[in-house]
């Protein structure tokens, strides 16, 4: 038997208090604690309707075998992008209390038109013929778990996949329809610090892959995927060390480049 609306509800409470509040805790108390991949994304939905806004878009958690094994999950896991959390490239980003202290290089889509729930799965050449464009990203997650390697994928599927801050590039030439992104390489570098090189196949076998599995994912909820929102794919390479003061850059060469900084 799942979680009733009000183990829900203080579930929510108590994670959204721990992020905003830059705070920890070991797992969600027994009575509130989701079994399930179902209740986990229920109590993420909660957090949802305390964001300021409608979602910026999703995100997509453990999208290489490495990111699987390292927090312990046996395949991804789909998160919401806040708007209050979403910056452009250039922006300074809040370092705050980070308890992961990393940034990762990720392919993003813009949806160009809605995906609504369907009883097949939808193929990745409908999901990318929906998306209006491609951009490079950074995502700067986060875990409100002292150890995000050991309490599953139920809760962290309720913590949001590890959703914390999320820097949008500008839109790539429209000739990105015409590349293997599977192919694609990109470098990221925190600067004076570490550079490191990734590629597209890292993320699912290939980012419009990734897109595709967020899709069904979601349709699977019942949810739709919207017009406007933003789909970022997860890390094409191993995420950077970051601490406060660095600067963000990842380079995805004819996609175009994304950058940060981060502040106190």
């Amino acid at each position: 038997m799942g979680l009733s609306p009000a183990q829900l509800a203080d579930a929510s409470s108590l994670l959204w208090d721990h992020w905003t509040g830059g705070r920890r805790l070991d797992q969600i108390p027994e009575p509130l604690r989701p079994s399930s991949r179902a209740d986990g994304y229920a109590v993420q939905a909660t957090l949802e309707r305390r964001s300021a806004a409608p979602i910026f878009g999703w995100k997509i958690a453990a999208t290489s075998t490495a990111g699987q094994k390292h927090i312990n999950v046996d395949g991804p896991l789909a998160g919401r992008l806040l708007r209050e959390r979403a910056f452009e490239s250039g922006a300074t980003v809040p370092f705050g209390a980070n308890h992961m202290r990393v940034a990762e290089a990720e392919f993003a889509f813009r949806m160009g038109r809605d995906l609504t729930p369907q009883w097949g799965p939808f193929s990745a050449s409908e999901v990318v013929a929906a998306a209006g464009s491609l951009h490079p990203a950074i995502e700067i997650p986060d875990s409100r778990y002292n150890d995000f390697t050991i309490v599953g994928a139920a809760q962290l599927i309720a913590d949001d996949a590890c959703a914390h801050y999320f820097v949008l590039g500008d839109a790539a030439p429209q000739s990105w329809r015409d590349l293997d992104l599977s192919a694609h390489a990109v470098r990221g570098e925190v600067a004076g610090k570490v550079e490191r090189d990734g590629v597209g196949a890292n993320v699912l076998g290939d980012p419009r892959i990734a897109l595709a599995w967020l899709a069904n994912e979601l349709s699977s909820l019942g949810i739709t995927l919207r017009a406007g929102q933003v789909v970022t794919t997860g890390t094409c390479l191993v995420p950077l060390e970051i601490a406060t003061g660095d600067h963000v850059r990842m380079d995805f060469g004819a996609l175009g480049r994304v950058e940060c900084r981060l502040g106190i």
